[in-house]
């Protein structure tokens, strides 16, 4: 069963999805109140923690980043109702993995969360077989530290939970050519127009993070998608 900490400070949407979450075999523990998060957390031990913006005493923000200093492999999925291209990025700086716009659909919303578990459960299988970093030229990546690593002055960048998952990918498939929709599914579970521009975004993103090795490479296939090169 998966465990839910549902943090929403409307009463009546939150009873409402609490609900139907719970008549599908989901276990939620709803938190109304932004400084009650942490101890929630702590106490409850979640599979993925559903975190809305706005919230009292705290907010979403905030709290993302802090559930992402303490618990760095937990998915964060944040609700907002805000269609500001700035504050969804703002979310994913903050350490969230996904996010719904309210208002959202059940359906939608299931779908993102068993994504997100799932891709959260595969990175600690793969955690617990080795310790050491994924060697990428002269990079070393680890994924559940969300740290890149230039091994020549040992000088790490953090990455935000979307630029990790997004390099996780290219790696994955490396030296060969990853289709540009499959990206944007995994992802976001979505390939429209809004959710494309930020995979703009974080392509770009992740070339300057990666530009002090000459040979490793994100090419841009038109029409299809990215070729990752790298030793």
């Amino acid at each position: 069963m998966i465990k839910i900490l549902y943090v929403e400070d409307e009463p009546f949407l939150g009873k409402i999805v609490k609900e139907s979450l719970e008549s599908r075999a989901f276990e939620v523990l709803m938190v109304t109140d932004g400084a009650r998060v942490m101890s929630a957390l702590a106490q409850f031990k979640p599979d993925i923690c559903v975190l809305d913006v706005m919230l009292p005493h705290r907010d979403g923000f905030s709290i993302g980043t802090e559930i992402r200093r303490d618990y760095p492999a937990l998915p964060i999925l944040f609700l907002t109702a805000k269609d500001q291209t700035e504050d969804v990025l703002k979310g994913f700086a903050a350490g969230g993995n996904d996010y719904v716009r309210k208002p959202f659909s059940m359906e939608e919303l299931i779908v993102r969360v068993n994504n997100l578990v799932a891709m959260s459960k595969g990175k600690n299988t793969a955690a617990q077989s080795t310790n050491e970093g994924i060697v990428i030229g002269q990079y070393e990546f680890f994924p559940l530290k969300y740290e890149l690593r230039f091994k020549p002055d040992g000088t790490a960048r953090k990455l935000s939970a979307r630029e990790a998952d997004l390099l996780k990918i290219l790696i994955d498939h490396r030296n060969f050519t990853v289709a540009r929709k499959d990206i944007l599914l995994q992802l976001w579970g979505d390939d429209n127009f809004f959710n494309s521009r930020n995979l703009d975004v974080y392509i770009t993103k992740l070339r300057d993070y990666l530009r002090q090795d000459a040979t490793i490479e994100i090419i841009t296939i038109k029409g299809v998608g990215y070729h990752f090169v790298a030793g």
